[in-house]
């Protein structure tokens, strides 16, 4: 049995409060069925001293630079903004981060460690020159100023975070959230990171690839929302479900629906619904034994050639390497196996 899986968290000066926070909340609270801790968290300073917090605070780690250095995961959180407001609300990036930090990022790539960054921790990571022709994606608020400074980096400014592999970017606050949960759930099942959801009181589970921003649901005109047809869906995912199934059960037009639908979403009613088919997917492999074509036709895929198309094109598995690679353990940790947008890794203490 391998021990828990060591996590750096930077802390350096000017560093968000929360965000710093957040996947020693997440990761540092994921455990086996039976409690074992599957991630050691340790935040750490360049230099082992105290750092300036946005929230008005120092912080002293309990642990020095070797914690940063002996990391498999290394976690950027954001560090707060400075400057004049920019149209809209945004301001400009905080000033580059020193060498010191920049150098604990490159020799993270250098060994092979999985980098994650928060929000506008992007910004070292571009910086530090590992975002270089990669995926990724910051806070809206900051990300037409980042794609100006790093033309060669492949900025998606809409989404919640981005997996480009062995190096993950996330927006804000919650979507640091998501992002911690969404690496327990690639490390060890979807059962794992439900426990941690539910020990967090969390949402277990949002798209990386859903809007950053959603707007409120639509109520302003005294009409229905989509939320009862989504429950509805949800409980006849076995079913074909053309959007204009949907949107008549809800006694809308189709383009009434999918405009509700993605204000009260963030996404469209055909991405939602394979998304949540591909979810029930994993559920059902990871939990149960059902043959993979049982599997096919609780999840409406209808034939297990075209489950298993599904699933190769998302995670790059066939259904039961994925169901022997994601069976929540017991006891211990379990390593990591190919994953959805990167190359197979193995998860080491």
């Amino acid at each position: 049995m391998t021990g828990p899986h060591r996590v750096g968290v930077l802390a350096s000066d000017g560093v968000i409060a929360f965000e710093l926070a957040i996947p020693e909340r997440i990761l540092g609270t994921t455990t086996t069925a039976d409690g074992v801790p599957l991630y050691d968290v340790r935040v750490a300073s360049v230099d082992g001293g105290a750092v300036r917090t946005s929230a008005g605070y120092r912080v002293l780690p309990e642990y020095g630079p070797e914690a940063l250095e002996e990391a498999s995961t290394l976690v950027v959180p954001a560090v707060a903004t400075t400057g004049t407001p920019l149209p809209g609300g945004a301001v400009p990036p905080a000033p580059d981060p020193g060498g010191a930090v920049l150098d604990v990022v490159r020799r993270a790539a250098a060994r092979g460690a999985r980098i994650v960054a928060i929000c506008t921790g992007a910004y070292t990571l571009a910086a530090a020159g590992v975002l270089d022709g990669r995926r990724a994606t910051t806070h809206w608020a900051h990300a037409r100023r980042f794609g100006r400074r790093f033309p060669q980096v492949e900025l998606d400014p809409d989404v919640l975070f981005v997996d480009d592999g062995d190096v993950l970017t996330s927006a804000g606050v919650a979507a640091g959230i998501d992002l911690c949960l969404y690496l327990v759930r690639r490390d060890h099942g979807a059962e794992i990171a439900s426990a941690t959801a539910r020990r967090n009181v969390v949402a277990p589970w949002r798209e990386g690839g859903q809007a950053q921003f959603v707007e409120a649901r639509p109520h302003v005109d005294g009409g229905p929302d989509t939320s009862a047809v989504q429950e509805w869906a949800l409980a006849h995912l076995d079913r074909p479900l053309a959007v204009e199934d949907l949107a008549e059960r809800a006694s809308m037009s189709v383009r009434t629906f999918t405009r509700r639908f993605r204000a009260e979403t963030g996404t469209s009613p055909g991405r939602w619904l394979a998304a949540r088919r591909l979810e029930l997917v994993r559920r059902l492999l990871e939990t149960t034994d059902l043959p993979v074509e049982q599997v096919a036709a609780r999840t409406g895929f209808g034939t297990t050639a075209a489950l298993r198309q599904r699933l190769h094109a998302e995670i790059g598995m066939a259904p039961l390497a994925y169901r022997r690679a994601h069976r929540a353990p017991t006891t211990g940790a379990r390593p990591l196996d190919a994953r959805r947008c990167g190359p197979a890794a193995t998860l080491t203490p």
